[in-house]
């Protein structure tokens, strides 16, 4: 598989703040695919080289980020591992997917609030500002706490990129329709994205993959029944409010009425993986595009989940 991958970070870093016009419109024709994406969804300008709230957009945020923009090279410049680990999940994607398409790699630095990753029309983008490191310093502003609270800023690591990258995609692939749905539906159908995450990392740490801490992830795999158990005796599996599937699906430091020392956030989805898998233990000829068919009702009544 031959993947493009563009560092269109260092080349906007790169623009001569003196001949903006003039480096824009460069920048415009040397990244067609991504750079009115940029100019448009993440600084908010129309993108046009000739246009002067284009060029002070550009030029206020090259001034703001060039430190942060600075700080990040020493990690980013030698980027080969990472193009491998793209690579080989993109090739895992192609097998399990045959009508996927790979598009370019785009890798860019945004503000702090710009997606890690985004999927484009063609392609995928990668906001480096988010793997800068759990202890980079501008996560420890109270500005940044407050955007993000260390539960989520310590997943700003270079390992979370492919992990996040794979569900991107997947979720893209597989337009996730459950919104409507009960809480345990809703936890299957969410379950089935970390699913096929295993699958196409087959070596990744389950840490990377549910952003869980190992001292959590180990919590719910020797609580697992008292988890389910738990959460058949509150009678809110098949709730449609959206303030108990929140409980269970949202992002949080714990989940409410679980171990507050222990329990992770979104376990919810932790449970909805664990049903698919023994679903699909249970009927191994399915294919990862099958299940993803599979309406989660069957799932849940054709697994027979009962956890020890």
């Amino acid at each position: 598989m031959d993947l493009s991958f563009q560092r269109f970070d260092q080349t906007f870093f790169a623009l001569d703040t003196q001949q903006l016009e003039k480096s824009l419109a460069h920048l415009e024709k040397q990244s067609p695919g991504f750079y009115y994406d940029f100019m448009s969804y993440i600084l908010g300008s129309s993108g046009n080289p000739a246009d002067t709230n284009t060029q002070r957009t550009t030029a206020i945020f090259l001034q703001q980020y060039r430190l942060v923009y600075d700080s990040l090279q020493s990690s980013f410049e030698n980027i080969d591992n990472l193009k491998k680990q793209i690579k080989k999940a993109h090739q895992y994607l192609s097998y399990y997917f045959p009508a996927f398409r790979p598009g370019p790699i785009w890798f860019y630095m945004g503000p702090f609030d710009a997606p890690g990753v985004a999927v484009l029309q063609q392609g995928v983008a990668i906001g480096l500002q988010q793997y800068a490191g759990c202890n980079f310093f501008a996560y420890q502003t109270p500005e940044l706490q407050g955007l993000y609270p260390t539960y989520l800023s310590r997943r700003f690591e270079p390992s979370y990129i492919v992990p996040t990258l794979v569900k991107a995609i997947t979720a893209d692939l597989f337009p996730d329709q459950s919104n409507d749905k009960t809480l345990i539906e809703q936890m299957i159908e969410k379950g089935k994205y970390w699913y096929l995450s295993r699958l196409i990392l087959p070596t990744t740490a389950d840490s990377l993959i549910t952003g869980f801490t190992t001292a959590q992830l180990e919590w719910c795999k020797e609580n697992e029944g008292l988890i389910w158990t738990y959460l058949i005796r509150s009678d809110e599996l098949q709730t449609l409010n959206p303030v108990f599937i929140q409980n269970y699906l949202g992002e949080a430091p714990f989940t409410q009425g679980l171990s507050q020392e222990y329990s992770p956030g979104n376990i919810g989805q932790w449970v909805g993986w664990r049903i698919v898998e023994t679903y699909v233990k249970k009927n191994n000829d399915i294919t990862p595009a099958q299940l993803m068919q599979r309406s989660a009702t069957e799932i849940l009544e054709k697994a027979k989940y009962k956890p020890r």
